[in-house]
């Protein structure tokens, strides 16, 4: 089963919440490519907020995955300029699951 996750939150500035959603969105490529990254969703939770939650088959799949390209950008000055405050990241563990991978 899976173990290894990830959720994090980011909400967009005024007037932002396009821009930030096509951010995310162009985000899935790079996912694609983690090799150690099981699953990555983004979703929206409201108007301006929004949610990312991956999985991973071990601890090392989710450290390189907070070390990777994707989290470079989403912590980048650029992305920070159209974000209400800094993304909040937690690690969590899956207790159950059904699904691909589970």
């Amino acid at each position: 089963m899976v173990k290894y996750s990830i959720w994090a939150e980011v909400h967009a500035k005024p007037g932002k919440e396009a821009e930030v959603e096509a951010f995310l969105k162009s985000a899935q490529p790079l996912a694609e490519q983690e090799e150690g990254t099981l699953t990555w969703y983004v979703v929206r939770l409201g108007p301006a907020s929004f949610g990312i939650f991956d999985t991973f088959a071990d601890e090392a799949g989710r450290d390189a995955h907070l070390n990777g390209e994707i989290a470079k950008a989403l912590f980048s000055e650029q992305t920070k300029a159209l974000l209400a405050k800094d993304p909040s990241v937690s690690k969590i563990d899956v207790l159950a699951a059904k699904g691909p991978g589970a």
